[in-house]
């Protein structure tokens, strides 16, 4: 559901109205968001990463991401990331990686977006977090955030994970139970995926249903709760192939793409006795 032309009263108003149950704020404020309601991608707010990042950006990935428009545009209300079987650079697949870094970056919150995902072997959609600053040394000893991400080949579940720990080798991760969509339901049709992030934990919901909670990290650069006491970027790709989800079959349909109706991130506004 987009929010356009209302008041900042009716605004606070509906946010709490949809807010979970299980939320830790009684109301949310707005503090960014993209609605996607221009005609091309926002220059004032997404850069582009480009290119294959050093051999599949450390996870064999097999795309080559592009800023052109064929690989990422916006049209009627929605962006669209689009993986595309073709040879360019090299490479055999191209696709889009986009990112706030150096034009928006957020200590806690509730970071929210609505989308749909393509479904296929080889598809590896997420939208996730990543240190503006890597206070605490290289990854991934100063964390990284996965909101949401999804293998294509079972578009019935998505996961949340945090990566933190030393710098790699020495890191580690955490993440709960998949979230499984109910029969009949999958990521190809429009969800709503949302974090909220706070001083000693980290929740994740979809479609405003709780699902994961983790409140225990560390890292070799800092005392709790570094590595996640920093501002970080927003990312949102589309990668194709890599070591989470395998390499694309001769079943994968191609273009494929992730459909994105709008971002949007929360301050919190603690409830009040």
């Amino acid at each position: 559901m987009k929010i356009r032309s209302l008041s900042r009263l009716s605004t606070l108003v509906l946010l709490a109205a949809l807010l979970p149950s299980g939320s830790a704020f009684a109301a949310w404020q707005l503090f960014w968001a993209d609605e996607f309601d221009g005609t091309a991608v926002n220059a004032a707010h997404w850069t582009f990463d480009t290119g294959n990042g050093r051999g599949g950006w450390g996870n064999n990935e097999l795309e080559n991401y592009t800023s052109r428009a064929e690989n990422a545009y916006v049209s009627n209300g929605l962006l669209h990331i689009v993986a595309r079987k073709e040879s360019f650079g090299g490479l055999s697949y191209t696709s889009a990686r986009l990112k706030t870094k150096d034009l928006f970056s957020k200590t806690y919150g509730r970071f929210e977006f609505r989308a749909k995902l393509p479904q296929g072997q080889g598809y590896w959609p997420a939208l996730w977090l990543m240190p503006q600053a890597s206070a605490y040394g290289g990854w991934a000893a100063s964390g990284e955030i996965d909101v949401m991400e999804n293998k294509g080949s079972t578009p019935d579940t998505v996961l949340g994970t945090i990566h933190f720990g030393g710098r790699w080798p020495s890191n580690t991760f955490s993440h709960g139970p998949a979230y499984t969509f109910p029969s009949g339901d999958s990521v190809t049709n429009f969800h709503t995926y949302a974090l909220e992030w706070t001083t000693n934990s980290f929740k994740w919901y979809v479609d405003n249903q709780l699902y994961e909670t983790q409140s225990s990290w560390w890292s070799s650069g800092g005392p709790y709760p570094a590595p996640f006491d920093q501002p970080f970027y927003i990312i949102m790709n589309l990668a194709v192939g890599g070591k989470f989800g395998g390499d694309p079959d001769a079943r994968t349909a191609f273009p494929g793409e992730v459909v994105v109706d709008y971002v949007r991130v929360y301050d919190d506004a603690p409830a009040r006795p």
